[in-house]
């Protein structure tokens, strides 16, 4: 489609800033971005949509028209939501470089845009799957009755014979053609999405193609179209939560014009994908205010009237008040320069779509919060019989990451770890607070542990933790004693500050930046320090034994 033909559709409300002469230009794609620099995702021939969240002042405008002429790109439309009028440095900076520029009003939804572009496109292309376009739009105005985006991969296989599937960055099925056959087993679903995670950490733009068996598989990245994702900066920041559209076919023949609907399909496909992160804005909100009510203290009552709101809405029609899980999640990755929290967020809230369902259909009934580097997850239990206090119940650690052990590997690459703890189940709000502390404390016993994805649980706990009380006095002094005493004596005579380096070691699960920026400390001057350590108490705090050994002594002290 032609530039002008944008410009002549009343309902789109764009207003022309500048390139008159440029509007003959064909569109063959679109893009909403506010990243300083999106090259890499660009293929040229796009519309690019933005709501100027990456200019900070006038000087940001040239290098960023630079780069979408540089790649190509039909014409740039900025939204007037944010700033109101279109800064005139941008309207120079196109008009310089003969880039079309368009002001698309505050009332007009970027998605209203790409989805008419999207439609357009692909009708002149493959008249056929304008039926795609068309069914999408209903099942966004119809909500889950629409179908969801399993209406465009069954399209996409009547009209194009191509089998499409939707996967999770875990791997998870979410949506594929209904016909016989056409399931994708989960070992093929997780290899592809290890296969997907790791080319996304190298940048490299998609597909990407992977031979598995007899069969070639062309992937997809699914990008949300929401301003928080478009806006990150660095990839890790949503390696570990974009979905991906895997397609049985080798790509790498393709015309630019099916690459280019495929790419449209994949715009659809993140609308929905943004559809779904709404509808978990309530439950976060829910678990965030739960959450913070623990952390203070606050009295149970206000608690469990808390949760009496949060149980119709995580498990709807149960009868009577639900058990209560508590995970604990944490993404890190070295250097420390990417937020986890967020990022943890959104992988526990993919792991957790529901681990307990035995039903065809996975339920998204869990609430997950973060709090500074963690995700904190709420998961309701039906509660269970009187005389069983329920502490077999719900989630198992060991199984929870075992089917997504190998994309999350994939995903972390060389510099990132994930580890999870899970509490057992309590059936008061009285009890939240232990849970929460039980499932921090199964955290540090998985981080712990070797490997870029851990996770324990609080039956792990049983045999320190929670038996501490029961150890006899003289014998706690006495192991306390052993390893701490040196420690103390060195730091009294020295100021050596040993028993607070300890303790935000460990606290950092063995993370060297982390904890020299937590000490306001060169990294060359904490492993002399832990050096020190290991020197005085003959213990090597690379292995589990001896910093499960400290982490006990430091308890008991």
């Amino acid at each position: 489609m032609r530039l002008r033909a944008l410009l002549d559709t009343d309902a789109l409300g764009l207003r022309l800033l500048g390139g008159e002469d440029e509007l003959d230009r064909t569109v063959r794609g679109v893009m909403t971005t506010d990243l300083r620099d999106p090259s890499r995702y660009l293929a040229g021939g796009e519309l690019v949509l933005t709501g100027l969240a990456w200019r900070r002042d006038a000087a940001d405008s040239e290098p960023f028209v630079r780069l979408l002429v540089h790649a190509g790109v039909a014409a740039l439309a900025a939204g007037e939501a944010e700033l109101g009028d279109i800064p005139d440095d941008l309207v120079l900076a196109c008009v310089r470089h003969h880039l079309p520029l368009f002001a698309v009003n505050e009332s007009v939804a970027f998605a209203t845009i790409t989805e008419h572009v999207v439609r357009q496109v692909s009708g002149e292309r493959a008249g056929d799957l304008a039926a795609v376009v068309d069914r999408h739009r209903r099942m966004m105005t119809s909500g889950p009755a629409g179908g969801g985006p399993d209406v465009v991969l069954d399209l996409l296989g009547s009209d194009l014979d191509l089998r499409a599937w939707v996967l999770s960055p875990t791997g998870r099925l979410i949506a594929g053609p209904k016909a016989p056959g056409a399931g994708l087993p989960a070992d093929i679903c997780a290899k592809l999405a290890a296969e997907h995670l790791a080319a996304a950490r190298t940048g490299r733009r998609g597909p990407h193609r992977v031979a598995l068996g007899s069969s070639t598989y062309s992937l997809f990245p699914v990008r949300s179209s929401g301003r928080s994702a478009q806006a990150s900066r660095d990839v890790r920041e949503t390696v570990l939560s974009d979905w991906l559209l895997a397609v049985e076919a080798d790509a790498g023949d393709w015309p630019e014009e099916r690459l280019d609907l495929l790419q449209g399909v994949t715009q659809l496909i993140a609308v929905e994908r943004d559809r779904r992160d709404a509808a978990r804005t309530v439950r976060r909100r829910l678990a965030q205010e739960v959450l913070e009510l623990v952390q203070t203290g606050a009295a149970p009552a206000e608690i469990a009237a808390r949760l009496r709101v949060a149980a119709p809405v995580l498990l709807p029609g149960l009868g009577a008040a639900p058990h209560w899980q508590v995970v604990v999640a944490r993404v890190e990755w070295e250097g420390g320069d990417v937020e986890g929290g967020p990022v943890a967020q959104s992988l526990l809230e993919e792991i957790l779509v529901d681990p307990l369902s035995t039903g065809p259909e996975p339920s998204d009934r869990i609430a997950v919060a973060h709090m500074g580097d963690e995700a904190i997850a709420l998961v309701p239990l039906p509660a269970v019989s009187s005389e069983h206090d329920g502490s077999e119940a719900g989630i198992l650690a060991d199984l929870l990451l075992e089917s997504v052990r190998d994309p999350l590997s994939a995903g972390l690459d060389d510099d990132g770890r994930v580890t999870l703890g899970v509490s057992a189940s309590v059936h008061s709000a009285e009890g939240l607070r232990g849970a929460l502390e039980e499932a921090r404390h199964a955290r540090r016993v998985a981080a712990a542990r070797p490997g870029r994805v851990c996770a324990a649980g609080h039956q792990e706990l049983a045999s320190h933790v929670l038996l501490l009380p029961f150890v006899p006095d003289d014998v706690r002094r006495a192991f306390t004693a052993r390893l701490l005493d040196p420690l103390r004596d060195y730091d009294r005579r020295h100021r050596a500050e040993l028993i607070p380096t300890l303790e935000a070691f460990l606290d950092c699960d063995g993370s060297w930046t982390r904890c020299a920026t937590r000490l306001h400390l060169h990294v060359n001057t904490l492993r002399y320090r832990v050096g020190r350590i290991e020197q005085l108490t003959s213990r090597d705090l690379s292995r589990l034994e001896d910093k499960l050994d400290f982490f006990l002594a430091l308890r008991m002290s």
